[in-house]
């Protein structure tokens, strides 16, 4: 449980960084809504991670692979990614460059999100029922959130007094803190060599594929911003449209394979590639069955997501200063997401998976109506608090259910990268939407906006009676 607490904090204290801490920074150098909007792409990697996630099951980090395990030597490498992606954003922190910032928050985005892949896989592997998994999801979440608000409060803060050089620096540093812990830990196997021998060929090798990583992070980055200009996207352009029909190609495609995958034998290419076949599994199993619950889990947060990307342009808009801002996100936002994660994984053991999911979607919903209430009312410390307390009870709620109900979904055979599709997946159609925030408000204002997000967040319990009787298909001989 404290391991997991610990790896939780790990992974929480960057995502405010590449999120929301960066938004209210490029609010502050005068970036236009529309284009801040765009950066909330960057939220995108986590739902593509399925792309790199069998590569954190089937190979090791050299040197710390084979002192520290498989797990915990992908958790080292990503560490070291952060710390590294976090100081060059804080070095580029006047935001001169959109490319340069753009290309950072990115690095910074992936190695969070490899982190993070290690980690639930790693997870999945310790407790394979839903009775273990709530108690270790809620210690996972609650590391999580309580660096989640560490970060945005401690980082607006410190940006408000000293800059946000000093600030990414802050949070940098105490992203890194783990790491020594990670390494004074025992070794995976008895006799598997020197620790500092082990400790310093990671570290050459992490260099190099740290180095790599952000080549290929660049050339990639060019290309996209070269096909951009070419079509012409600015921030004048209404991105939401075509961001709609982006959406539903990955359904169709899935619709169409679907028949194939369903009635092929255990010695088809693609149930057997190491590649793809983790994927194919998940529609194996469950057949049409599948579209539904992948339209769930793309739905069940699709609320909190967009809210998250516009809440804090409009509490600034409204005339809330960075460290009203930060204090809110501190002592009231960590308790009150704790307490939403402790009741919702203290459920998960006592309740069904469909009443628990209700709950975290009505709850979630009331968090996003609190965002239009909070515009209505003359700026106030308790108004901000009442609203950011709701929020974050609503989050954490709905985040630990929703965790332990995706853990279900997963075939012990393949935890890391099933695991890593469905919950990427979940957040692929909010993602897509959140990068067309900026363009949205423009349309129809915060407070349509906000209504709008709840709402989503109420739609998703009209799947629950069709996901809440769907059982997987048992495995044939080849895939016991």
């Amino acid at each position: 449980m404290a391991l997991y607490v610990l790896l939780g904090f790990s992974a929480g204290l960057p995502f405010y960084m590449f999120s929301t801490v960066l938004q209210l920074r490029l609010t502050a150098h005068g970036i236009e809504l529309v284009v801040i909007g765009f950066f909330g792409w960057v939220q995108l990697l986590p739902t593509f991670k399925f792309l790199w996630a069998p590569l954190l099951d089937r190979f090791d980090v050299p040197g710390f692979g084979r002192f520290w395990g498989k797990r915990r030597g992908w958790i080292m490498l990503s560490q070291l990614g952060i710390f590294t992606s976090m100081a060059a954003m804080a070095f580029t922190a006047a935001d001169k460059s959109l490319a340069v910032t753009a290309l950072f928050a990115v690095l910074l985005a992936f190695w969070t999100t490899t982190l993070e892949v290690a980690a639930d896989a790693w997870r999945i592997e310790l407790a394979p029922t839903q009775d273990e998994q709530g108690p270790i999801v809620a210690a996972n979440l609650w590391g999580y959130r309580t660096a989640m608000v560490a970060a945005g409060s401690g980082a607006l803060l410190v940006a408000d007094q000293a800059g946000w050089t000093q600030a990414y620096l802050l949070i940098a540093t105490a992203a890194f803190l783990p790491f020594p812990l990670l390494v004074g830990m025992r070794p995976e196997i008895k006799g598997s060599g020197g620790r500092w021998v082990a400790l310093a060929t990671g570290l050459v090798a992490s260099a190099v594929i740290l180095a790599v990583a952000a080549a290929v992070t660049a050339a990639i980055g060019s290309v996209v911003l070269q096909l951009a200009a070419a079509a012409g996207i600015s921030s004048k352009s209404n991105v939401t449209p075509v961001v709609l029909i982006i959406c539903m190609v990955p359904f169709i495609i899935m619709a169409l394979t679907l028949r194939t995958i369903r009635s092929a034998p255990p010695t088809a290419w693609f149930r057997k590639s190491p590649a793809i076949g983790p994927y194919v599994d998940i529609f194996w199993r469950f057949g049409y069955g599948a579209l539904a619950i992948l339209a769930f889990v793309s739905l069940y947060r699709m609320g909190d997501v967009l809210a998250l990307n516009l809440s804090k342009p409009l509490v600034k808009s409204i005339g809330y200063t960075l460290t009203q801002i930060g204090t809110a996100d501190g002592l009231v936002a960590l308790l009150s997401s704790m307490a939403g994660v402790a009741l919702g994984g203290w459920l998960t053991t006592r309740w069904s998976q469909s009443w628990t999911l209700a709950l975290g979607a009505a709850l979630a919903a009331f968090g996003n109506f609190g965002f239009v209430w909070l515009a209505h009312q003359a700026p106030s410390n308790t108004v901000l608090y009442i609203a950011t307390a709701a929020d974050q009870f609503g989050n954490g709620f709905a985040g630990a259910v929703f965790v332990v109900y995706l853990s279900m979904l997963v075939n012990p055979r393949y935890p890391g990268a099933q695991y890593a599709f469905l919950s990427g997946f979940a957040f692929l159609l909010a993602r897509l939407l959140a990068g067309a925030v900026g363009s949205m408000q423009k349309a129809i204002g915060y407070d349509a906006f906000f209504v709008m997000s709840g709402v989503l967040s109420l739609a998703a319990i009209l799947f629950l009676p069709i996901i809440g009787r769907m059982k997987p298909r048992a495995p044939d001989h080849d895939t016991i």
